[in-house]
C-alpha cells in the first residue's frame, strides 16, 4: 500500500511541475492577488460625497438666520427709541429760554450759540447782540450775497441754462442732476428755500465772468452794502472760507427779504421747480415758516439756514408782528438745528417784551 501512495505521489508532482512548465513556456504570468489589508486601505482612500442636509439641518439654518434677524431689527428699533428720545430731550431743553446778567445787573438772554444778534433794520438800531462783530464761517447764509448779486445783473429769468457735472461735484446737498435744463428763475427757488448747493453753483457760473468772476462781484456788492466783515470765495457756502458776523448778516437779510425779486422766495415754504423732463418738488430747511415756533399772527418776512461743521447751525431771519415793525434776528454757531429755531424764538419774544416803544410793550410771547 505505501508503494501505491508513493506512486500517487509522484504522480501529483510529475503533474504540478507539467503546468509550471506550460506556463512558462507560453510567457503567462500568474494573475495578482490583493491582500484583505490592501483592500481595505483602497477603500478607505477613496473620496465620499458630501452628505446632503437633512431637513432638520435645514430648518435649523433657517431658524438661526431668522433668529439673527429678528435681533438686528430690535436693535434698530432700540437705536430708534434713543434718537427719538435724545430729540425729545434737545426740544425740551431748547424750549426753555436761558438767561444771565450783565455787568450793570440786567437780566439778558444766554444764549446758546457763538454768536447772535437782534436788529431793527428801520432804525439801523442793535436792540440786542452777542459777539455780534464776530467774523465766523456762515455756510449757506452765503447764499442770500450769491442771490443778490446774481439779480443785481438783471438777468432774465426765464432763461434756460445746463448743468453740468462741474456743477454737480461734492455738492452735498442738491436736488439737480448733470444734464438737467432748468430755468433761472427755478434755480433760485432751489438755492434759496431748499439750500441747494448746484443750483448755486450754475447761477455763478452762468453769469458773466464765470465763477470767479461772479465771487469778486459778491465781495463788491458786500463792500457797497457796508458789509464791511464779509468775504466769499464761493457761492454755494459750501467752503469754511466764507466769512461773516450776525451784524453783517442781520442786514443782508433784510436787504435780500426787501428785494422784490428775492424776497418772496426767501418767505416761501414749498415750491416745485421744473427741468426738462421732470418736477422736483422742495420744502424750505427753515422751521419757522411751518413750525409752531411762533405765536399765531407773527410773519416771517425772510429766512435762510446754513450749516458746515466749521459754521455751526445758523439762521437769518426778518420777523414781523402784525402792522408792527421788522426785526432781523441771526443765530450762528449753535450746536444742533432744533436750538437755532428756538433761540431765535427767545431772543424775539424777549426783546418784544421789554421794548415798550417797539410794538407798544406788549407781554412777551407765549
Amino acid at each position: 500500500m505505501s508503494a501505491v501512495v508513493a506512486g500517487a505521489t509522484a504522480m501529483v508532482m510529475l503533474a504540478a511541475a507539467g503546468t509550471l512548465a506550460a506556463q512558462s513556456g507560453s510567457g503567462a504570468k500568474p494573475a495578482p492577488t490583493t491582500s484583505p489589508k490592501a483592500q481595505t486601505k483602497s477603500t478607505t482612500t477613496q473620496a465620499k460625497p458630501s452628505p446632503s442636509p437633512t431637513p432638520q439641518t435645514r430648518t435649523s439654518l433657517a431658524q438661526s438666520r431668522a433668529a439673527a434677524a429678528q435681533r438686528a431689527q430690535r436693535a434698530a428699533q432700540a437705536r430708534a427709541r434713543a434718537a427719538a428720545l435724545e430729540r425729545q430731550r434737545v426740544e425740551r431743553e431748547a424750549m426753555t429760554p436761558q438767561y444771565k446778567r450783565d455787568l450793570l445787573g440786567n437780566q439778558v438772554p444766554d444764549v446758546r450759540a457763538a454768536a447772535a444778534i437782534v436788529f431793527d433794520p428801520q432804525t439801523n438800531a442793535v436792540l440786542w447782540e452777542q459777539n455780534a462783530h464776530a467774523v465766523r464761517s456762515v455756510a449757506s447764509l452765503t447764499k442770500l450775497m450769491t442771490a443778490l448779486t446774481f439779480v443785481a445783473d438783471e438777468p432774465d429769468l426765464n432763461q434756460v441754462v445746463a448743468v453740468t457735472a462741474t456743477d454737480m461735484r461734492a455738492a452735498s446737498t442738491t436736488y439737480i442732476r448733470s444734464g438737467d435744463r432748468i430755468s433761472y428763475r427755478d434755480l433760485l427757488h432751489l438755492a434759496l428755500i431748499a439750500s441747494d448747493n448746484a443750483a448755486a453753483r450754475v447761477l455763478a457760473r452762468t453769469s458773466e465772468g464765470g465763477t470767479a468772476g461772479f465771487v469778486k462781484r459778491m465781495n463788491g456788492m458786500a463792500a457797497s452794502l457796508g458789509l464791511t466783515n464779509s468775504v466769499y470765495v464761493d457761492p454755494s457756502g459750501l467752503d469754511a472760507g466764507n466769512m461773516s458776523s450776525a451784524y453783517d448778516t442781520s442786514h443782508l437779510i433784510a436787504f435780500a427779504s426787501a428785494d422784490p425779486t428775492l424776497g418772496p422766495i426767501v418767505r416761501t415754504q414749498e415750491y416745485t421747480a421744473q427741468t426738462k423732463t421732470r418736477a422736483i418738488p422742495i420744502h424750505s430747511t427753515n422751521r419757522l415758516l411751518s413750525d409752531s415756533l411762533l405765536a399765531p399772527g407773527l410773519d416771517v418776512v425772510g429766512a435762510k439756514t446754513g450749516f458746515i461743521s466749521k459754521a455751526g447751525y445758523c439762521l437769518a431771519t426778518l420777523l414781523r408782528m402784525p402792522q408792527g415793525p421788522q426785526i432781523a434776528v441771526v443765530v450762528l454757531g449753535a450746536n444742533n438745528s432744533t436750538v437755532r429755531f428756538w433761540e431765535a424764538r427767545h431772543l424775539f419774544n424777549w426783546v418784544v417784551g421789554r421794548s415798550t416803544g417797539l410794538i407798544g410793550g406788549i407781554e412777551e410771547l407765549q
